[in-house]
């Protein structure tokens, strides 16, 4: 006879299933229940411990990235509204004591900063993030990591100019060789910085047109802006004018102009006078220089040479000969 089949013991592995399906509570038999998949009930340990794993990663880098950022827009804020300034005790202060207010050019200045340190922040968190996933699912770093080696060597072959660009301008924001207001000279352009970025300086020149200067180019930079400015006044006179006194009548006039109201405010010292500059064919050129604040150089130039002009004429001190060139005829009268 036959023997009956025998019926299958309460919480024993059914013959198509994995074993580890019988463990009541176990992961696998968890996943065998919901998915009825062998593959995934065999691999439940590996999924669920993997996945906590990631989970815990993007958690770590997320909040991490946060405490960052928001410790560099704490830096930030700190320097654009002087605070830092004043528990290092470094503020500059007035001659009355009080402190003096932090500038829109140091201000720029820190924000371009932080927005650098955010970004590079980011990039080695999220990249950190990255190999440390990978490196879960048990990917082969070493390749991976020696290509992306000579791709980055590739790409700094190929963008050296960009990155030249990028590291000039970090260093020059740095060390504030100049900033947004600043009348600089950088050789082929010459203007009132209007932008400073990380790649571009942009300037305005006098007659309107921008210059866009990429940094890596700049090989010098002349700041007319920074710390003060010098007003430099030439007075042309001819070989009979009186020198002393024409002199004299110079420096008045010149200290009666910057007391005025439109003045008073912009000029730092007195006028001093140098002398005779220049002595020409056509005649004798004193000098005289106003220190002045930043960026007012001009507008006090034009003001005081056009009151030392007026006060020459009345004088009737001697002008400087006209030269006949060769294209030069002189009137019928």
């Amino acid at each position: 006879m036959t023997p009956a089949p025998t019926a299958a013991l309460p919480g024993a592995a059914v013959p198509d299933q994995p074993t580890c399906a019988s463990d009541a509570g176990s992961w696998c038999a968890e996943f065998y229940r919901v998915t009825n998949s062998d593959f995934l009930a065999r691999s439940a340990d590996t999924i669920v411990s993997t996945t906590f794993n990631v989970t815990l990663i993007v958690v770590v880098c997320v909040v991490a990235r946060f405490l960052i950022h928001r410790a560099i827009n704490r830096i930030v804020d700190g320097a654009t509204n002087s605070r830092i300034s004043r528990l290092l005790g470094r503020a500059p202060r007035l001659r009355s004591g009080s402190q003096v207010a932090v500038t829109p050019r140091r201000a720029q200045r820190a924000r371009t900063i932080g927005s650098v340190l955010r970004s590079i922040s980011s990039v080695v968190i999220l990249t950190v993030g990255a190999i440390m996933v990978l490196a879960e699912f048990g990917v082969a770093l070493a390749p991976i990591l020696a290509s992306a080696g000579i791709v980055g060597v590739a790409v700094g072959f190929g963008a050296q100019n960009l990155v030249r660009d990028f590291l000039s301008g970090m260093f020059m924001l740095l060390e504030d060789q100049y900033g947004v207001g600043d009348i600089i000279d950088v050789g082929e352009a010459s203007g009132v910085v209007e932008a400073v970025g990380l790649r571009i300086t942009t300037l305005r020149a006098l007659n309107g047109t921008v210059w866009y200067v990429r940094n890596g180019e700049i090989l010098r930079v002349g700041n007319m802006s920074q710390g003060y400015a010098v007003a430099i006044i030439d007075v042309p006179l001819g070989h009979t004018a009186d020198v002393p006194a024409a002199t004299e009548l110079a420096e008045r006039t010149a200290t009666a102009r910057i007391a005025e109201e439109d003045l008073a405010d912009v000029v730092l010292e007195p006028p001093k006078v140098l002398g005779v500059d220049r002595l020409g064919p056509e005649g004798v050129t004193l000098r005289l220089t106003i220190k002045v604040k930043p960026g007012e150089q001009f507008s006090v130039q034009r003001a005081v040479n056009a009151a030392i002009a007026d006060a020459l004429e009345e004088a009737n001190v001697p002008r400087p000969l006209l030269v006949p060139t060769a294209d030069f005829r002189p009137s019928a009268s």
